[in-house]
């Protein structure tokens, strides 16, 4: 493409996405199926414009109101992530001198909703909750990439070969700091034909979700349940833990989703896995097992907002009005899990978001109708497995991880012992 048509193509995109139809990775790779022409770079350059245009979107809107043309022009020029020379030779002088002139304001001079991009129903409970220094810690590293983590299938490799035959195809990885079971790589490698992946050695996976299942700490012929597997990465995590005995029970609402899992399951050598459809909460299946699982994890459904590195458009997609809805839908969901477990069992209720009102509030609902569920020490069971500094990734006693502090997608989990 000429430097015009690349602008036109990343200007064309920016205006679907900013529909806010569907979530942006969605929206983006539709329109890379339509463009079948454009090469790697381009397609980089497309995808990085647009989702930078969604991390700064308040800061680069107002910024356009002194340009001249389409807004959505406008936003891609100032979200532009390929090369700059190239960029320029799209540009008309007049859009040259604009683009230097706003290139030129200084940050700090801007008022707070400028700078950290988020909607004020996120921003004020972030800010009371991590204060000053906290919450402008976190508001820098949303405006970051986030890392590709990858899991090591413990039922089939192990960490340091792994990352040995990553080495040989000059993909350079590191352990991650808490998971026994990661690795971390640096930019975004082609891995789904290399064949440590299509023979299930490693799936991709981020750290913090890879300590959810490690909380869980299923054991070898344990009865155990996914109450919310959807494509499964922690199912497979649990199977893998169990060393591929007992029966592990992959639950989700959405048949699409558990579809999704069966090319991983085929992959990852486990024969324990039962993904099952339900209805709803209270599906007779799942009544037929009250009193008979042994774990149980529920990643309940919520607004998703610990991933914004990866999804900024779920800072605009999402509303109070959603957290509420959520809110209900998780505490009937973590309900309904807890009658699966024996005496002794352990529940564990996680979230990919940031929110009090998803996590504490939630729990602090549950344990208020539920008095026979005792909390568990979330930072006691990963010293236990031998995470390090595990008193540092927890805040009164729940899993606490925040991407500012330790690199990994927001994440929350309580743990409680049914008596």
């Amino acid at each position: 493409m000429t430097p015009r048509q690349l602008l036109d193509a990343c200007s064309a995109l920016v205006r679907e996405v900013l529909k806010f139809e569907a979530a942006a990775d969605g929206v983006v790779s539709a329109f890379f199926r339509r463009q079948k022409a454009l090469g790697v770079r381009e397609r980089h350059t497309l995808a990085e414009t647009t989702y930078a245009v969604l991390r700064r979107r308040l800061l680069f809107q107002h910024l356009a109101q002194s340009g001249s043309g389409p807004t959505e022009r406008r936003l891609a020029i100032l979200g532009w992530a390929g090369d700059a020379t190239f960029l320029k030779a799209a540009l008309s002088v007049d859009e040259q001198a604009w683009l230097a002139r706003v290139q030129a304001i200084d940050p700090a001079t801007l008022a707070p909703k400028l700078r950290h991009n988020l909607p004020d129903w996120i921003s004020q409970p972030l800010l009371a909750q991590l204060g000053e220094q906290g919450f402008w810690a976190l508001v820098a590293s949303l405006d970051q990439i986030a890392p590709l983590d990858l899991r090591v299938n413990i039922l089939k490799a192990k960490r340091g070969p792994v990352r040995a035959a990553l080495a040989e195809v000059s993909i350079d990885s590191q352990p991650t700091p808490y998971s026994p079971w990661g690795l971390r790589i640096a930019g975004k490698p082609a891995l789904n034909k290399l064949e440590l992946f299509t023979r299930g050695d490693v799936e991709v996976q981020d750290e913090g979700s890879q300590l959810l299942a490690l909380l869980v700490d299923a054991k070898r012929g344990e009865m155990v349940v996914d109450f919310c597997a959807g494509a499964g990465g922690k199912t497979l995590a649990l199977g893998a833990t169990m060393k591929n005995t007992g029966r592990l029970y992959a639950f989700d609402v959405s048949g699409h989703r558990l579809d999704a899992l069966k090319p991983r399951l085929a992959r990852s050598g486990l024969s324990n896995v039962y993904p099952v459809q339900i209805a709803h909460e209270r599906d007779d299946r799942i009544k037929r097992l009250a009193g008979k699982i042994d774990r149980v994890l529920v990643d309940a459904p919520c607004t998703g907002l610990g991933t914004l590195r990866r999804n900024p458009d779920l800072k605009w997609r999402q509303s109070p009005a959603a957290v509420a809805e959520l809110q209900v839908k998780q505490g009937t969901i973590l309900a309904s899990a807890a009658r699966l477990l024996k005496p002794g069992g352990r529940l564990v209720y996680a979230t990919c978001s940031l929110l009090e009102a998803e996590n504490e509030a939630t729990c602090a609902v549950f344990e208020s109708a539920q008095p026979g569920f005792v909390r568990e020490s979330v930072s006691g069971i990963l010293a236990a497995l031998g995470v390090k500094a595990a008193e540092s990734l927890t805040t009164a006693g729940n899993l606490r991880l925040w991407p500012h502090l330790h690199s990994t997608d927001g994440f929350f989990a309580a743990v409680w012992r049914k008596g």
